[in-house]
């Protein structure tokens, strides 16, 4: 395909998306099923074409003065891409596929691109929830904001359990991956520009035998953060899929042991295969509907809740989520939120932790949580992440939004990782 049938086809699958209110990666799979011509580079460019007009879907639409697919797509071409008016236009003259030339407001709009942007366009967050970024970030909200609309890059995380960081960035070198900044076992592979595309890394021999797994940098973090130790007894309470779990389960060296539990069954069922391939012995899958947790409560050292939440932090990788959030959306995570944490409560032992973890940068998700949970269970405390931050990385300054009183917050523009939030509580003995 030449870039002008590329070009409709992200206006396509981007009208499908806003009209029918349809998931990104859906409505791609089912253009790519329906037009089998398009080759592996063509769909590549088409997604990022789409996704890349969705991060920034609020500073292009005021640009372009036009809040259509069509006027988004373009202006990703033109402005995002960096490719300009003259290859934009050569890519609609010369396809029979390609949409329809530009009108005179769209040329003009493209080449003078210095009109006034509000803050929250500038930064490319939804306009009801501006307010709480400026409250959070201040004079940098609109960097934090920038920094959510660009693409992440890819992260693994080396699992020490079959290989050590050096190994696996020798056997992925041809990716270009290096090591990561803070995590001691991460490792990255910088997100390439316009159509390209990243690597495979799935395919690699290195995680078919289980030596790393795909981990945002700053998920590392919050599981090392919770100081999982070989010997004790650990609950992830919401483990999902595993990422974490195997990261825990990691830490304590396959001592101890480990309960890996989530109230939805479907999401819990890839963490089998993952569990085999990454050669982890001490955990105990509970399922939701033929087990029980029962027996463990008041017995854990360490509770682990990732909890439910909007995602505002991992809006580089699914940008659609950020125009599909809304306050009563955000009021049921909040409820979600409270639920876990009280029924998780349960389960730790006195003088155990609570490590409660999400991955939104919003106050009320977080702080406010915290606060929440501590005014309605006066046997635990909050612990200062602070202290740990500086044993663990020594010749790292302390992130910038760590709270005064020890609550950790990354951001991608402050640590470059996705944004997570990390509050560690014990119980008193």
């Amino acid at each position: 395909m030449k870039d002008g049938g590329r070009l409709a086809a992200a206006i396509e699958v981007l009208t499908e998306v806003e009209n029918r209110h349809r998931p990104v990666q859906a409505s791609l799979k089912d253009w790519g099923t329906s037009h089998r011509f398009a080759g592996s580079g063509d769909r590549t460019a088409i997604g990022n074409l789409v996704f890349d007009a969705m991060r920034k879907r609020a500073s292009l639409a005021a640009v372009m003065k036009d809040t259509s697919p069509r006027a988004a797509v373009l202006a990703t071409f033109a402005l995002t891409w960096e490719k300009g008016l003259e290859a934009l236009l050569e890519a609609l003259e010369q396809d029979r596929h390609a949409p329809e030339a530009l009108t005179t407001a769209e040329m003009v709009n493209l080449t003078e691109t210095g009109a006034a942007l509000a803050p929250w366009q500038q930064a490319d967050i939804p306009e009801w929830l501006w307010p709480e970024f400026e409250t959070l970030f201040g004079d940098d909200a609109v960097t934090e904001g920038r920094a959510l609309a660009t693409r992440a890059p890819i992260d693994l995380r080396v699992n020490t359990l079959k290989a050590d960081q050096d190994k696996v960035l020798k056997r992925i070198a041809h990716t270009g991956a290096v090591a990561t900044k803070l995590s001691p076992h991460g490792a990255r592979i910088a997100a390439k520009p316009g159509a390209g595309r990243l690597p495979h890394v799935q395919a690699e021999e290195g995680y078919q035998k289980g030596w790393f797994e795909l981990q945002d940098e700053a998920s590392q973090l919050a599981a090392a953060m919770a100081l999982a130790a070989p010997g004790e007894q650990v609950l992830d309470y919401c483990a999902g899929g595993g990422g974490k779990t195997l990261a825990l389960a990691a830490a304590m060296q396959n001592k101890g042991q480990l309960y890996a539990f989530d109230a939805d069954r479907l999401r819990l069922a890839p963490i089998h295969e993952r569990l085999k391939r990454a050669g982890v012995r001490n955990i105990q899958v509970r399922d939701p509907v033929s087990s029980t947790l029962e027996d463990l409560k008041g017995q854990m050292n360490l509770v682990f809740i990732d909890a439910p939440c909007t995602g505002t932090g991992v809006w580089r990788r699914r940008p659609d989520s950020k125009w599909r959030l809304t306050e009563k959306a955000l009021s049921d995570r909040l409820e979600d939120q409270r639920t876990v944490l009280q029924r998780a409560r349960e389960y730790v032992r006195p003088g155990g932790r609570l490590a409660y973890v999400t991955c939104s940068l919003l106050r009320q998700e977080n702080q406010f949580q915290v606060d929440w949970f501590l005014g309605e269970n006066d046997d635990f405390e909050l612990v200062s992440l602070s202290e740990t931050w500086r044993e663990m990385f020594p010749t790292q300054p302390l992130p910038k939004y760590a709270t005064s009183r020890g609550e950790l917050l990354f951001t991608p523009a402050s640590t470059d990782t996705d944004g997570f939030f990390v509050a560690l509580l014990k119980r008193r003995s």
